[in-house]
């Protein structure tokens, strides 16, 4: 005696019937749109998106930057530089913001950093559109990094001494001849 089975296309029907029964449930359950958890008890809310407002005293970048446009390159070249806002820019003592410190006076040109990050963004534009951009597969253009790699002032470049080259260990470098 053969076991009873479901002829194929019957077994087919059930199966795409049980499919439509799932989908069909699964589409009239509730959606349910994750909520942030609430925050707990002494948990800071996040921060709100600050809005910048247009830049003002712009020498060297363009004129037409966004508030977030010019809050982005000054972090860029913050972290590049190892440097803070006050670095370049004054602290105005009369106008106070909501943590207890001085607000800055960005459009203020007093501070001789100031100067001297507008005249390293001139030679650096200069590098990459003269130089760089003339170099087939350059790669990714000359940035305050590139050089400053984090420090305010750039660490001096010493190259690494190789072995086998120069005098071995422990004999003195032989001089070349004085000519007479």
């Amino acid at each position: 005696m053969k076991p009873a089975s479901l002829s194929f296309p019957l077994a087919v029907t059930a199966l795409l019937s049980v499919a439509i029964f799932a989908v069909a449930t699964l589409a009239q359950a509730p959606q349910t749109v994750p909520q942030p958890a609430p925050p707990t008890a002494g948990t800071p809310p996040p921060p709100a998106h600050h809005m910048h407002p247009a830049p003002t005293n712009l020498k060297v970048l363009p004129k037409e930057l966004t508030g977030d446009q010019l809050d982005e390159i000054m972090d860029q070249w913050s972290a590049a530089l190892g440097a803070h806002c006050n670095t370049c820019h004054t602290a105005d003592p009369t106008n106070i913001g909501p943590n207890g410190k001085p607000r800055l006076k960005y459009a203020d040109d007093s501070k001789p950093e100031k100067a001297t990050a507008r005249q390293m963004y001139t030679m650096l534009e200069e590098i990459n559109v003269k130089y760089v951009s003339k170099i087939d597969s350059s790669g990714a253009p000359v940035t305050c990094g590139t050089c400053h790699r984090g420090h305010l002032g750039p660490e001096p470049f010493v190259a690494p001494v190789k072995e086998g080259h120069g005098p071995p260990q422990g004999t003195p470098a032989t001089t070349a001849p004085t000519v007479k």
